[in-house]
């Protein structure tokens, strides 16, 4: 399984499927397409039925189909088959044999180097085999390890009948990156219990509580006149921007939160004297303070317009996805059994929330539960970016021991 699991997941990663925020196409780029396409197929070389492409979502979904006569539900695995908005043209992935600790040396050309005293992670993989980048592109193990490893699961079900299992439902999708792939996702046709995006980082992961989000738009429209005349008249609006941006809690940001902290954060602005526009994204974990945080944007609002009564400023929020928790709590098996599969293969579990958003926490608000599992990779959506593939055929042992647990449940 060791040279078919590397061997896939360096095929799938040579693959550019960069989605694309801009673009309106399902999916935002044409080589998504091709690759659920090619999934397709691979799917069906390994036994898979029911399988199928929808043009409206742009995904493929598949069976593998149970070998027992007991009533088991089917279980459901599910990863994205693009890549971050960073270089994925020409990925030429390297292989580090049992990684000794040291300095790994990606592009001689630049002197571009994975250095463990900048990424300490790396210490915690003296003696894996590691597949890293050249320096010069992402590696795309964010989603490809999750394809690899539960297309290699599926493989190993297939080929020992021993093991008994339910059905098995899997589908890769597009455009997760650009946080629209599982808006169309069809849960009726999935039609599973509980099921799992595999889509986490280092080995243990278990993520079933995710960020509330929203996108928050600032528009404000100034007066200008000459500046040589301005005084009483002009209202800069490039100015009040920077005032909107003062009166939110300066300690609520990015870079001076993590856990459970949420925050506020500009992604961008463009700016005259006449008109502004401030792009934010605001996340809290705690759905009180997540609406305290939406509120705040709105009295800023208002306390500016009484200081500047002759300014216009619009903020316009929308919800972007919510805390899982909220519904996973609800329901533990999905948490429970990864869990138990984990205890049984000597693996700790590691909870913890994820400070950011999955295709699960959409799809688990659409009526299936559905949790982040761990793929072995690391410094996702860059350079530095690199996977075990020792503990990526842990990840695919974890999602085998699932399957086998299930079915006996």
């Amino acid at each position: 399984m060791r040279k078919d699991y590397i061997d896939r997941f360096i095929r799938y990663a040579q693959i550019n499927t960069r989605s694309d925020s801009n673009s309106t196409t399902i999916p935002s780029t044409p080589a998504q397409w091709d690759f659920v396409v090619m999934l397709k197929k691979e799917l069906e070389e390994i036994g898979c039925v029911d399988v199928f492409t929808n043009p409206d979502n742009g995904f493929v979904m598949g069976t593998l189909k149970g070998n027992t006569d007991k009533q088991v539900s089917p279980i459901g695995f599910i990863a994205h088959v693009d890549t971050a908005d960073f270089n994925a043209e020409n990925i030429q992935p390297k292989i580090i044999e049992n990684y000794d600790g040291g300095i790994i040396m990606l592009d001689p050309s630049t002197h571009t180097t994975l250095d463990p005293v900048v990424f300490p992670n790396l210490k915690n993989y003296v003696g894996h085999t590691l597949i890293t980048t050249d320096g010069t592109t992402l590696l795309g193990a964010d989603d490809k390890a999750g394809i690899t490893a539960i297309i290699e699961a599926l493989r190993f079900l297939a080929s020992h009948p021993e093991i008994i299992h339910g059905d098995v439902r899997v589908a890769f999708g597009p455009d997760e990156e650009i946080g629209v792939g599982a808006n169309r996702f069809d849960v009726k046709a999935f039609n599973t219990d509980f099921a799992y995006t595999v889509d986490g980082s280092y080995k243990g992961q278990i993520e079933y509580e995710c960020f509330n989000a929203a996108a928050a738009t600032i528009i404000i429209t100034g007066i200008s006149v000459h500046p040589g005349t301005a005084k009483d008249k002009m209202i800069n609006a490039f100015k009040l921007a920077m005032e909107f941006d003062a009166h939110l809690p300066q300690d609520e940001v990015p870079e001076k939160t993590s856990g459970r902290e949420g925050f506020f954060l500009c992604t961008s602005m463009t700016s005259t004297i006449e008109d502004a526009t401030m792009h934010y994204i605001i996340r809290d974990h705690d759905k009180e303070k997540f609406l305290a945080k939406k509120a705040k944007m709105l009295e800023i609002k208002e306390l500016l317009l009484s200081k500047y009564p002759k300014a216009k400023i619009e903020v316009v929020i929308k919800d972007s996805y919510y805390n899982m928790a909220d519904k996973i709590k609800e329901d533990m098996r999905s948490v429970d059994l990864a869990k138990e599969a984990m205890h049984a293969l000597n693996i700790t579990p590691i909870i913890e929330p994820i400070r950011g958003g999955t295709d699960g926490s959409k799809i688990t608000f659409m009526g299936i539960n559905t949790p982040n599992l761990f793929t072995g990779g690391e410094n996702f959506h860059g350079k530095y970016e690199f996977l075990s593939v020792d503990d990526g055929l842990e990840c695919v042992q974890t999602i085998v021991k699932m399957i086998e647990l299930h079915a006996t449940k």
